[in-house]
């Protein structure tokens, strides 16, 4: 696949969603986006090893160059956080052993990205994920988020290299 192909992420010890686009000159198309979803009554092990796996025959599947993840936000509980942060330390470990550099973007970040203020509604974040890539909006909510981080890094990327940092 020409180009550059990110992985993007949006991490949940329950649901992982997960994106992958492809940006050619600019222009981003669609490659794969889904979810990884645990059982919530197994233990954290095992829903912890089931994000890694899925994520690693994800990565073997698409060959991405890069990676990007939504950094870990303010959890109802500390032990929201605590469960949020262990599957975030999976996906960086699957991406880790594939040799992917993971850049973590704020959500606000990324929906600033994308829709010109942090504050936006899923509902516009995932509208205009849907137009940047040409596509309807036919994926779960945690892959629209995946997607929505995978092409704020392609901006972000960009924007760095136009400025020459």
């Amino acid at each position: 696949m020409a180009g550059i192909v990110v992985l993007g992420l949006d991490p949940g010890s329950l649901v992982t969603g997960y994106g992958v686009v492809n940006e050619v000159s600019g222009r981003l198309s669609l490659v794969a986006a889904g979810t990884i979803r645990t059982q919530a009554k197994a233990p954290l092990c095992e829903r912890l090893a089931k994000i890694y796996t899925g994520l690693s025959t994800i990565i073997t599947e698409h060959q991405p160059n890069e990676a990007a993840m939504e950094d870990v936000f303010t959890a109802k509980s500390p032990q929201s956080a605590l469960k949020l942060g262990q599957a975030r330390g999976a996906a960086m470990a699957a991406c880790g052993v594939a040799g992917l550099h993971v850049s973590g973007y704020e959500p606000t970040k990324v929906k600033k990205s994308l829709v010109g203020t942090g504050r936006a509604e899923k509902g516009q974040v995932s509208f205009m994920v849907a137009r940047l890539l040409g596509e309807k909006e036919n994926w779960a909510v945690d892959a629209g988020d995946a997607l929505a981080v995978a092409i704020c890094h392609l901006n972000m990327r960009r924007m760095t290299r136009l400025a020459g940092l």
